[in-house]
Formats: structure tokens, C-alpha cells, sequence
């Protein structure tokens, strides 16, 4: 058989629960696809805010730190570590963050804030792997722990500070942030002309130019980065051999052991950077109960994106984009959303008849049928369905996606040292 037979007779490139994987045109065709829709409903509803600069940037500013802790997800889990102490860690780093930052300045606080993280992600590999806690319990207790701790470091740090007290930090100094000049002018003037697609693109480039903090674009790098040095280092591969067989691993030389701390460890000092992010680059100050779950949502964002950097970062981006829709325009954005939701469902459905999945599809158009008549019966939609929108939409597309996700096959399973030989 000639050499270009045998290369077309080869199978197509399949992920490991067997589907085939998506090549970057085909990748790039759904995302063109989704801009084109989100522009149609702009266009339908003329919620013209929903793809306008500021929309954009609030969506880039709440998306970062929940990129950051599904990104620290992603690195323990990877290892075979499962890590509910993401909301914890991010607790961690707030505090350690303002308590630096307002000190010695912002990036002093952002150095900080990793560290604190590295200790809750220190501490949970220390339980989970050396010894053997169940994963889920030491990270409600990492979670518990950090609530408590934060609030009692506060009365000593803050209390009797000026501009602090026992629930808040005082003010810290700013981020230098840049805007693109021309670029950033020009792509607001196209935006504000509401041309179809066209002034979408505009907005989401402009967001992406224009008082953007110097730490969201060290965020948005540590995406590709992680992407690098897993899939394309010998360190990535050993690490992410310990959470697909572990045994087999260290039957190969791989100290187990050593790679789940580092990447446990990462987990945490990713998490304490959102965190940081939070304390100093979103609010200015550190306040308790400011993660307001953020760390789980990166945990169902890392799901979502099936345990990889580019599936997570846009589960991220699509989290940040729901919520930063209550924020400007809150209810008008949210209706149009139920116009997205219901042609979103009508492609679902017809998807579903043809791989002949009848239920499926009925479902799908019942639902359809009752966001459609919705959003025609109202103007917009209640105020407590505005604040619960981004989790409604966690809950959506957590529940959409579970068919096609694997994780690491030893991803929380128990192992001692020495099993390999």
C-alpha cells in the first residue's frame, strides 16, 4: 500500500472518550456561528449594550478570576487530585493580597496573594496525598478553614487601620492599566454605529483594548502557558500521567508523590492569584465574602471545558459574560437573552433528530416553545431572575455538556506510594 493510502486509510484524531476532536477551522467556524447569533439577537431585541465595549471589558474583568481558580482546577486535577478547596484558596489569596497590597503596593499584594494560595493548596496536598483524606473532605474543610482564619487575621491586620476594619482592608493602590490609542477609538466608533456583526466584532475588540489591567493580560498568558508546558514538556507529561494511572507511572521512575504536591501546590497559587485579582484589580479592597463562589463556578468552568485550558477559558468567558450582563442593561440584556437561549434550543433540537434522539429533541422544543413565548409575553424579566442568571446558566451548561466530558481517569482515586512496584 502506497504511503498516501496508508495516511488516508488512518482513522480521525479522537479525544479520549472517542469522539473526534475538533480541528481549529471547525473551531473557529462555531465561534464565528456564536457571533453571528449573539449579533441576529442584538439586532431582534436591541439590547445594543449586549456586545458594546464596557459590556465586553466587565465581562473580561468577572471572567479572570474564575479563569484563574478553573485554571488551578485543571492543573490538581490533572495530577489526579480533585480540589473543592478552590474557594478557599481564592479566600487566601484576597486576604494575603489586600494585606500586602495596601502596604507595599499592588504587585507586592499580588505576590502575596499566590503564596497564600500555595499554603491552602500545600495543605490540601499534604491531607490528600500524604495522607490519603478523601479529596471532597479536605476541601470543604480547606474552605471552612479559610473563612475562619481570614476573619480572625483581620481583627489583628485591619481592625483600627485607617480606612480598615475587621471585614475590610483599607484602599490599595491600582494596577497600571493600558488602552491601545487609535485602535481603542476607532473600534468604539464602529461599535456604536450598531452595523450587524461588524459593530459586534468592534466591541469585543475593544474591550480586549482598552483599560485592560497589565494583570488580566498575565492571566489571559497563563492560559496558553499551561497549555504548553502539559501537553508539550516532559515535566506535563509525567504530571498528567499521575492522574490518568498513577501505577503505571511510578513503575516508569515517575515520583508520584512529588508531582501531585507541585501541581496541587500551582492549583492553590493559581486560585490565590484570582483571588488577588479580585482583592486589587476588581475592587481596590479586600471585603469579606468577595469570592462569592467564584471558585466553585472555575471548578464547573474546568468541567465544562473537559479539563482543558481552551474549553475552560471559554466556559470562563461565558460565566463572566452572563454576569456581567445584570451589571449594564440587567434586565433588557437578560430578555434578550431568552431569545438566544430559544434559538440555541431549536439548533439543539434539530441536532437531536438527526442522530435520531426523538426524546431528546422534544424536549428540547418544549422548552424552546416556552422561552419563546416568554420573551414575546414580556418586556423583561424579573429582578431575582437578573442575580441568578449566571447560575442558571452554570447549571445549563454543566447539564448540556456532562455527555461528552472525560476527566482523568484517576482523578480522586486513592493511591499509596510504592503501589507501582
Amino acid at each position: 500500500m502506497s504511503t498516501s493510502k496508508t495516511i488516508a486509510a488512518r482513522p480521525a484524531p479522537q479525544n479520549g472518550n472517542g469522539r473526534r476532536k475538533l480541528s481549529l477551522p471547525v473551531v473557529l467556524l462555531i465561534i464565528a456561528g456564536a457571533l453571528a447569533l449573539v449579533s441576529l439577537v442584538r439586532v431582534i431585541s436591541g439590547a445594543n449594550d449586549i456586545t458594546s465595549v464596557g459590556q465586553v471589558r466587565g465581562a473580561l474583568a468577572l471572567a479572570v478570576p474564575i479563569g484563574l481558580a478553573g485554571l488551578g482546577g485543571l492543573w490538581a486535577e490533572r495530577a489526579g487530585v480533585i480540589n473543592i478547596g478552590l474557594e478557599g484558596m481564592m479566600i487566601l489569596g484576597t486576604w494575603f493580597g489586600a494585606w500586602a497590597g495596601f502596604q507595599w503596593g499592588p504587585w507586592v499584594g499580588v505576590l502575596f496573594g499566590v503564596l497564600g494560595g500555595c499554603l491552602g493548596g500545600l495543605l490540601h496536598a499534604v491531607i490528600t496525598v500524604t495522607f490519603g483524606v478523601n479529596h471532597i473532605v479536605s476541601g470543604v474543610a480547606i474552605n471552612i478553614l479559610a473563612v475562619g482564619v481570614t476573619r480572625y487575621l483581620s481583627n489583628f491586620a485591619f481592625d483600627g487601620v485607617q480606612g480598615g476594619s475587621s471585614k475590610q482592608s483599607p484602599r490599595i493602590d491600582p494596577i497600571d492599566r493600558i488602552t491601545v490609542p487609535g485602535l481603542s477609538d476607532w473600534m468604539q466608533d464602529l461599535q456604536q454605529q450598531h452595523w450587524f456583526l461588524i459593530s459586534d466584532l468592534a466591541g469585543i475588540i475593544g474591550g480586549l483594548v482598552t483599560g485592560l489591567s497589565l494583570l488580566t493580560v498575565v492571566a489571559l498568558l497563563l492560559v496558553p502557558a499551561t497549555w504548553w508546558i502539559l501537553w508539550r514538556t516532559p515535566f506535563g507529561l509525567r504530571l498528567r500521567s499521575c492522574g490518568e494511572s498513577p501505577v503505571a507511572a511510578e513503575t516508569l521512575g515517575v515520583n508520584v508523590y512529588k508531582y501531585k504536591y507541585i501541581a496541587v501546590t500551582i492549583s492553590g497559587g493559581l486560585a490565590g492569584l484570582g483571588g488577588a485579582f479580585l482583592a486589587i484589580v476588581a475592587t481596590g479592597i479586600y471585603q469579606e465574602g468577595q469570592t462569592g463562589g467564584r471558585g466553585y463556578i472555575g471548578l464547573a468552568a474546568m468541567i465544562f471545558g473537559n479539563w482543558m485550558p481552551g474549553g475552560m477559558a471559554l466556559g470562563a468567558g461565558l460565566f463572566g459574560f452572563t454576569d456581567s450582563l445584570k451589571l449594564r442593561g440587567g434586565a433588557e440584556n437578560v430578555h434578550a437573552m431568552l431569545l438566544l437561549l430559544a434559538i440555541l434550543l431549536v439548533i439543539a433540537v434539530i441536532w437531536q433528530l438527526y442522530k435520531k434522539k426523538y426524546v431528546s429533541a422534544a424536549i428540547a422544543a418544549v422548552f424552546s416553545a416556552l422561552l419563546f413565548t416568554w420573551y414575546f409575553l414580556t418586556d423583561q424579566v424579573p429582578s431575582q431572575f437578573v442575580d441568578a442568571a449566571p447560575y442558571v446558566t452554570t447549571l445549563l451548561v454543566l447539564s448540556l455538556s456532562a455527555q461528552r466530558l472525560r476527566m482523568p481517569k484517576a482523578n480522586g482515586m486513592p493511591y499509596r506510594k510504592g503501589e507501582g512496584k
